[in-house]
Parts: structure tokens; sequence; C-alpha cells
């Protein structure tokens, strides 16, 4: 069950991630719209990371870290782009949906992160499996 939770966890990272890079003008647009300086280069940037990070986690590397690295990336984008607390209407119902559910998610990296090991980065256990 744990393997099917982080393939699942990682799909909600990897095909935004891969959106971010493959076709970012919707996104751009949105971050703009929301005032994130020097959107264009963090664009790219989150896009790779995301990419990077749900590959991780789908495939058992680096769990702990990367969960706990999403949990930062979440508590920005929920800073900077779901600030429900500056808009009125339906804008701030669909922000206000939008924080709560990316806290659901940083709630499941959260326990991932705990039933997790904790291990160092080196580039020779690179390609190994968190046990």
């Amino acid at each position: 069950m744990m393997a099917f939770g982080r393939v699942l966890l990682g799909l909600y990272f990897l095909l935004p991630g891969l959106f971010k890079i493959a076709a970012p003008a919707q996104q751009l647009a949105l971050m703009e719209h929301h005032g994130v300086p020097f959107a264009s280069p963090l664009l790219l940037v989150a896009g790779i990371v995301t990419v990077v990070g749900a590959l991780f986690l789908m495939t058992n590397r680096y769990v702990r870290l990367t969960s706990l690295g999403f949990v930062l990336y979440i508590l920005v984008i929920n800073a900077m782009l779901h600030d429900f607390w500056n808009f009125t209407g339906v804008e701030a119902q669909h922000e206000t949906q939008n924080f709560v559910k990316n806290l659901g998610i940083l709630a499941g990296l959260l326990v991932l992160a705990g039933a997790s090991p904790w291990r160092a980065i080196r580039a020779k256990g690179l390609l190994k499996a968190d046990d």
C-alpha cells in the first residue's frame, strides 16, 4: 500500500511538473497575475524540481528528503498562488479550495516522511531504493 501511495503522490507532482516545462504559458500567466517575481525562471526551476522529486517518490528514493522538500514547496505555493485572503467572491472560494487541498497533500507528505528512513545523499547510492 505504501508503494501505491508514493506512486499516486508522485503523479500529483509529475504531471503538473511536465506541463510547467512543456507548456508553461498558462502557469506563467497565473504566477504573473499573483505578482510572483522572476516568474519565468522560477517556473522552469519548479518544473524540473517537481519532476525529479516525483520520480524520487515513485521509485522509492530519498523519500523523506523529497517529501519534506515538497512540504516546503507547498507552503510557498499556498502563500504565493493560493492567497485567498487577497480575493473576494468566486475567486476567493477557488483559492481557498486549492489552499485547503494543498494542506491535505502536505499532510500526506508529512505522514510519508515520518514513515520513511533518512539517508544521506551520495552519488554512489543515488540509484539505490530506500529500505
